[in-house]
């Protein structure tokens, strides 16, 4: 039987940098140009299948907005992974990112996965934020970085892909399977040594 897991995942990032338009191309494969501001945070399941495991994601859509903040704070706890979204064609977003990362690491585990995602790069005309400064930031605070567009769905699914890779990758360097208990769902617990897989995804330039 594939070993499960139960993964939180916590998204975040300046508002209207398009947090919302990346988690739904990738839980039910749409997109729209304009969504309504996310109040607090909203919620999706995603079940992972890989040849050797089976990942349960739970994926936490928080507003960016600084009224929020007190809200969105306490989903950090728990969380397995954060990505970190700003939008390319928003300097300001992108200038934003160390603040959420030191927000997390207050709130939150400082060791649990990031993952630096730069959104709209559809948006080719209205580029702000160069590939290698994002890149540069990435490696400054030890993150991957993937370029997106929710728009046209490019490298979404390898966000959520890398992600849940390399948390389930970490555990089990660490020789460790989460403990269930969410939603009434049981998890089998088990514990092993296996060899760990590296991908690449066509079209992101990354491997890992």
């Amino acid at each position: 039987m594939l070993q499960e897991y139960l993964l939180k995942i916590v998204i975040i990032g300046h508002e209207g940098v398009g947090k919302t338009s990346l988690l739904l191309r990738y839980t039910d494969e749409q997109f729209q140009e304009h969504y309504s501001t996310t109040i607090g945070v909203d919620f999706k399941i995603k079940n992972v299948t890989r040849d050797d495991y089976l990942a349960i994601l739970q994926l936490w859509d928080t507003a960016g907005q600084d009224r929020f903040r007190a809200i969105v704070s306490s989903f950090y706890r728990g969380a397995n992974g954060l990505i970190i979204v700003f939008d390319v064609c928003d300097l300001t977003s992108f200038e934003r990112v160390p603040y959420w990362i030191d927000e997390a690491s207050r709130y939150g585990d400082p060791s649990c996965i990031k993952l630096l995602v730069g959104n709209k790069t559809d948006k080719v005309n209205d580029r702000q934020v160069t590939s290698a400064l994002a890149q540069s930031l990435a490696d400054q605070f030890g993150m991957q970085y993937i370029e997106t567009s929710a728009k046209e769905a490019q490298n979404v699914q390898a966000v959520f892909d890398v992600m849940a890779d390399t948390i389930v990758r970490s555990k089990r360097q660490l020789n460790y399977v989460m403990a269930p208990d969410v939603m009434t769902q049981s998890f089998r617990l088990d514990s092993k040594d296996v060899t760990p897989v590296y991908s690449c995804y066509t079209g992101s330039g990354y491997c890992y």
